[in-house]
């Protein structure tokens, strides 16, 4: 392999998400409109002594590892032994929040290493038990995305200007999931379709946040009352939010306005239906 090979691991965001019900694998049925953002980690692989895995950047873990790391756990999933690489991930937004993080880094590095041949290239279903999100990442189209994951349709989204918000709590994944109780699933799978319908709108985890987070209910009603905002949700299973714009001028003003009435809190503008990475 070349001395040092560094590609992009893009973020992505849920722009409208249903809990369907819980199945009896643990998983859960979903049914989700995902774009990718220009919003990116950054990752480089290089020859090494050993493999290892390190994180560096503005939202790198503590230590720069973190204890059950994906990128670590990729060659047992694959019953292959790691190869002597090192892996360096700039992490360059953030995790726990939504915009899947760890299954875009996983992905990226999975394709560096087909590219060079030293993993056999795979169906990207095989994929779906190391992370729900990693079939989705590894296709990286904007898609409509059902099942646990294992479901994928490519859809074009329109281009739209996000304001993405880190607030001030995280969000564990499967914390969320399991915060559903039976009463929750109120989804009609009559609507479960392959084509986005009139029912495809908003995200089944703010109504746990609006119970548990009163910062998440103070930002989102914030951010619907911007001027040009088409819509306010929450990503995934959060913790960010965005607002999404259809004109650049009206997202810049209401970053101006966003930190100065929210001081401290991260914020970035972003875009989707940018040319694929890979």
């Amino acid at each position: 392999m070349l001395d040092k090979i560094t590609e992009k691991s893009p973020a992505k965001i849920n722009l409208f998400l249903k809990v369907i019900n819980k199945r009896r694998d643990g998983y859960h049925n979903i049914r989700t409109g995902i774009t990718f953002l220009n919003l990116y980690d950054e990752i480089s692989i290089e020859p090494y002594q050993k493999f290892k895995v390190i994180y560096s950047g503005i939202f790198s873990p503590e230590n720069n590892m973190f204890s059950d790391c994906i990128v670590a756990r990729l060659f047992s999933f694959l019953n292959i032994e790691p190869p002597k690489i090192l892996v360096t991930i700039n992490k360059r937004f953030p995790y726990q929040a939504g915009l899947g993080s760890a299954s875009s880094n996983v992905a990226t590095v999975i394709k560096i290493l087909e590219n060079l041949e030293i993993i056999e290239k795979r169906n990207i279903f095989d994929y779906i038990n190391l992370g729900s999100d990693v079939p989705l990442f590894l296709n990286q189209k904007d898609s409509l995305v059902r099942g646990k994951g294992d479901l994928i349709s490519n859809i074009i989204f329109p281009k739209y200007y996000f304001l993405l918000i880190r607030p001030n709590f995280i969000c564990s994944t499967e914390k969320m999931y399991n915060s559903f109780g039976l009463s929750d699933f109120d989804y009609n799978s009559e609507f479960d379709l392959e084509e986005i319908n009139d029912h495809d709108n908003g995200n089944d985890f703010e109504k746990i946040l609006k119970k548990t987070q009163p910062e998440f209910t103070k930002i989102y009603d914030y951010l619907e009352n911007l001027d040009g905002v088409i819509f306010t949700r929450l990503t995934g299973s959060g913790s960010c939010l965005f607002s999404v714009f259809e004109k650049k001028e009206d997202v810049e003003r209401a970053k101006i306005n966003f930190s100065k009435d929210f001081p401290g809190l991260w914020n970035i503008i972003t875009e989707n239906n940018l040319l694929n990475i890979f």
